[in-house]
């Protein structure tokens, strides 16, 4: 915990319900009627779209992210909250329906659970069914056959999704290179008035989510606003002018650029999706193991934080207008993102590892009245912080929770929280139960009280691989090429991986047959640079974290 909360600050009977429910010292129905008599709340769940815990409020020492940072400070913030796959589609899919890869069968891009796997009831579907008004904007399912080719509507919204219709130019040639011409790079600063369109995806996004929450003002019905931004997703498009929150002189190498010794190969993410830019291949990078220039790489880091920035910019005016509708009081924020990145760390870049910098995201709660006061009459509670002309970085720090969390507990969070009937414990084999949670409600951590408890929590995450080795298709490997899945748990002290065969035609992997393994010991290692997988003195250790993987 970085502090504490006095009696009464932003403490209310709720929070302390909530913390008796997840213990099993009270009934359920107690928190649930509660709930209802202090009226329905809204929910706005924002996810971001590959972005690591590289934010102010996580205590990074670089990145502006002052709008973000501001919502940490009316939120609970958890420190170590992980996704349960480094891919965009498996694990938004795994979130919002709160099932793990393994049930939904969806490790690629190329299946659609309800048909696929089962039809699995999702969390806007289940508020829908309790009558809020359900909403998507922007990238909130992954788009294409993951989600029906049409974010699974008309299950999932009460209105079809909206989709800004600037991304269809995401890879498109608007990056000016040093040659004067337009490439599809990486690393893409534009002038926005010289975009099609002359706007960007969030922007879009932004603007649009706006005018729902003016819509929604008078409403009596609740509503569930979903709006995914699309950055820092490469490639990194972002207006010009956020380069100049970062100086190049001041942006720095990874603290561990190079792939550790005792890295298994089947370990090893290549970042080919990073290859294939203009900017990448031009710089004639060998396959699997070479290295991006030392000069480049402070390049990448430094338009991925000025993407960051531009991200919380849009963050900054949708809760600015959440502010400004009179709505803040009323309505429960969630931030989030779908997984982490790499910036060099291993020699690594992208996403698709078990390792924490992969599988590590931000994820906060700001509940009114419960996670902070309601502000005084003409006070507001989340205005616009414009991080070139205000002063940034003085903004109190939420409360933190070292508690291991998995995004398959936001599902059954939510419904604690909004007093709905609590889905159940997913059985053993969960392939025909339509709803049902494999996370667990953290509800109970907003509550300060609650939070010391001693209960060790683990997380879980997993990537397949089609071989031992580094391949062209390591990195996304279709469903019909996987041989090999890692299988990742992540304690307070340790991260434990099995690299174990896979049988992609019965969706079964054998954990005795194990082809690769590490371990990581977080408290002198935190960074997973030293793979102790090898060494006796763990074997107990070791011993413990396989067993918890096989059940």
């Amino acid at each position: 915990m970085n502090r504490k909360w006095n009696s009464g600050e932003g403490l209310t009977a709720v929070a302390v319900l909530m913390c008796c429910v997840a213990f099993g010292q009270h009934d359920p129905n107690v928190a649930q009627d509660f709930m209802r008599k202090e009226g329905n709340m809204n929910v706005l769940f924002i996810i971001a779209d590959d972005l690591r815990t590289s934010l102010g409020c996580y205590g990074d020492p670089i990145v502006k992210s002052p709008n973000i940072d501001q919502l940490a400070s009316k939120s609970v913030v958890f420190k170590n909250a992980f996704a349960q796959q480094a891919l965009c589609g498996p694990s938004r899919t795994s979130f919002l329906t709160s099932r793990r890869p393994d049930t939904t069968r969806l490790y690629d891009h190329n299946s659609y659970w309800r048909v696929h796997a089962g039809n699995y009831t999702t969390l806007p579907q289940y508020l829908k069914m309790h009558n809020y008004l359900t909403l998507s904007v922007g990238k909130v399912f992954h788009p294409g056959i993951v989600s029906n080719h049409t974010d699974d509507y008309p299950y999932s919204w009460s209105v079809p999704p909206f989709h800004p219709s600037t991304q269809k130019y995401k890879n498109a040639k608007v990056c000016k290179g040093p040659d004067g011409k337009k490439h599809a790079n990486l690393v893409c600063p534009v002038d926005v008035e010289e975009m099609p369109e002359h706007t960007l995806p969030d922007i879009q996004s932004t603007e649009e989510a706006i005018w729902l929450l003016k819509s929604m003002k008078s409403m009596k019905s609740p509503f569930f606003l979903a709006v995914g931004y699309h950055k820092p997703h490469i490639p990194l498009k972002y207006p010009k002018e956020f380069l100049k929150l970062y100086p190049r002189e001041k942006i720095h190498l990874a603290p561990d650029p190079k792939i550790p010794p005792k890295l298994p190969p089947v370990a090893y993410n290549p970042w080919t999706d990073l290859r294939i830019r203009d900017d990448v291949r031009a710089l004639n990078i060998s396959f699997p193991y070479g290295s991006i220039p030392d000069d480049f790489q402070v390049l990448i880091r430094q338009s991925y934080f000025a993407a960051v920035s531009y991200m919380d910019t849009q963050v900054g005016r949708l809760l600015n207008a959440l502010d400004e509708q009179d709505l803040a009081n009323n309505t429960i924020v969630v931030f989030t993102s779908d997984h982490g990145w790499s910036l060099g760390e291993h020699g690594e870049w992208a996403k698709y590892s078990n390792f924490d910098v992969a599988t590590r995201v931000p994820l906060m709660f700001y509940v009114p009245g419960m996670t902070a006061d309601f502000p005084p009459r003409g006070q507001r509670m989340f205005p616009f912080i414009n991080p070139f002309t205000n002063k940034v970085g003085n903004l109190p720090a939420g409360l933190m929770s070292d508690t291991n969390v998995e995004l398959v507990d936001l599902f059954p969070t939510l419904c604690q929280l909004l007093g709905l009937p609590h889905p159940l414990r997913c059985p053993a084999s969960s392939f025909h139960v339509e709803l049902c949670t494999e996370g667990k409600s953290v509800a109970c951590y907003l509550n300060f009280n609650a939070m010391n408890w001693n209960s060790e929590l683990f997380a879980y995450s997993q990537y397949p691989r089609p071989a031992d080795k580094p391949q062209l298709n390591s990195d996304l490997p279709l469903l019909k090429d996987i041989r090999i899945m890692g299988y990742s748990i992540r304690s307070d002290d340790y991260r434990y991986t099995q690299w174990v065969s896979y049988n992609a035609s019965t969706f079964s992997a054998n954990l005795s047959d194990i082809h690769a393994g590490e371990l990581y010991l977080h408290k002198t290692d935190p960074g997973e640079d030293n793979n102790l997988y090898n060494n006796t003195e763990f074997a107990g250790v070791m011993q413990k974290l396989s067993a918890l993987l096989k059940t």
